[in-house]
């Protein structure tokens, strides 16, 4: 059970959320949900506890309501950021697996035509770090420090490039290295489960970028070579 004591919103009430979620549940108010929406989650993609709170509650109505997948997937979505709840988050997944599950098959069903349902999926899974950034492969950068020299080391991935260098901002990126795509049978754990969702679906820009983004780059520093996903999922990855 969920202690609501204690499951402040970003107004510092306690008792509006349960409030707001029975409302909702009830009567599928437009009015009920529009306030969820500003509570649980604020501007610049903050959370608060009452939005983890209110997760198992929101996925059990997943299954015959857009706006509560919606909102579910909006705060799964901001779950790496620095919100202070992360022994909530870690407990989550436990108390609702099963309705997790549900959810999957919910968003999951046919093909994933959007990259907001592939990112609620990669959440679904646990992965929010994934889910928070992954964009469309069009114009995506990644922030990652080579672990041998330790500078700063800028990922491109998209129509200009797919590249490892080091950000000046005056010339831009210098020192280019093309980046080491991984082959799709030398895949596992996440990224062989997102390279397969894309395929399926026939997301083939999205597939390819993700194949570039779990590849290897080079370090135009030190020229050591390093798995892209692994450093920054070791320094985005939410405590647990």
């Amino acid at each position: 059970m969920v202690n609501w004591a204690q499951m402040y919103d970003c107004y510092g009430d306690v008792d509006r959320v349960p409030e707001l979620l029975a409302r909702a549940e009830r009567e599928d108010e437009a009015a009920a949900w529009d306030e969820l929406g500003y509570r649980l989650i604020l501007e610049c993609d903050l959370v608060f506890p009452a939005s983890f709170a209110a997760l198992q509650r929101l996925v059990r109505l997943a299954s015959g309501s857009a706006r509560a997948r919606g909102l579910a997937g909006a705060i799964v979505r901001c779950a790496a950021g620095g919100h202070g709840c992360d022994d909530l988050l870690a407990c989550w997944p436990q108390q609702s697996r099963s309705s997790m599950g549900c959810w999957t098959g919910i968003c999951g069903r046919g093909r994933t035509t959007t990259l907001a349902a592939f990112r609620d999926l990669i959440a679904v899974e646990g992965h929010y770090h994934w889910s928070a950034v992954l964009g469309d492969f069009s114009d995506d950068f990644y922030q990652v420090a080579c672990p041998h020299c330790a500078v700063e080391v800028t990922v491109a991935i998209g129509s200009y490039g797919r590249y490892s260098a080091i950000r000046d901002w005056n010339p831009g990126d210098v020192e280019r290295r093309d980046l080491r795509p991984a082959p799709s049978e030398g895949l596992s754990g996440i990224g062989r489960w997102m390279h397969e969702t894309a395929v399926r679906d026939g997301q083939v820009v999205l597939a390819d970028g993700i194949a570039q983004l779990f590849g290897r780059a080079e370090c135009p520093r030190c020229a050591s070579v390093f798995n892209i996903a692994d450093e920054y999922a070791s320094s985005n990855r939410p405590l647990m």
